[in-house]
């Protein structure tokens, strides 16, 4: 089990930049897989990265490019590095942790991201 605390959200004109963190109740060295999704009103939750135990990463399309995921192991925190942000970037980001042979899916409870035209 984890509990995952999300920070770093806000309101940032189009065009900047911010970063979110994640920070686990525990190790994430042997987490399975580290994420963030994010979920706009009346739209489903949707992935935007992934990063692996072993390092690989993988981006939603709409995201490539401007967007990286890290993950520093010794701080148990995954971030999400966010530039050239968009208004359609406007929504709750929530960390996710893949955890065990079940894979057992974790959620942080959000963090707020406005993007203003």
């Amino acid at each position: 089990q984890v509990q995952l605390v999300e920070s770093g959200g806000g309101l940032v004109q189009a065009g900047g930049s911010l970063r979110l963190s994640c920070a686990a109740s525990r190790s994430i060295f042997s987490i399975n897989a580290m994420g963030w999704y994010r979920q706009a009103p009346g739209k489903q939750r949707d992935l935007v990265a992934v990063i692996t135990r072993g390092g690989s990463t993988n981006y939603a399309d709409s995201v490539k490019g401007r967007f990286t995921i890290s993950r520093d192991n010794a701080k148990n925190t995954v971030f999400l590095q966010m530039n050239s942000l968009k208004p359609e970037d406007t929504a709750v980001y929530y960390c996710n942790a893949d955890i065990g042979l079940h894979r057992t899916n974790y959620w942080g409870q959000g963090t707020q991201v406005t993007v203003s035209s």
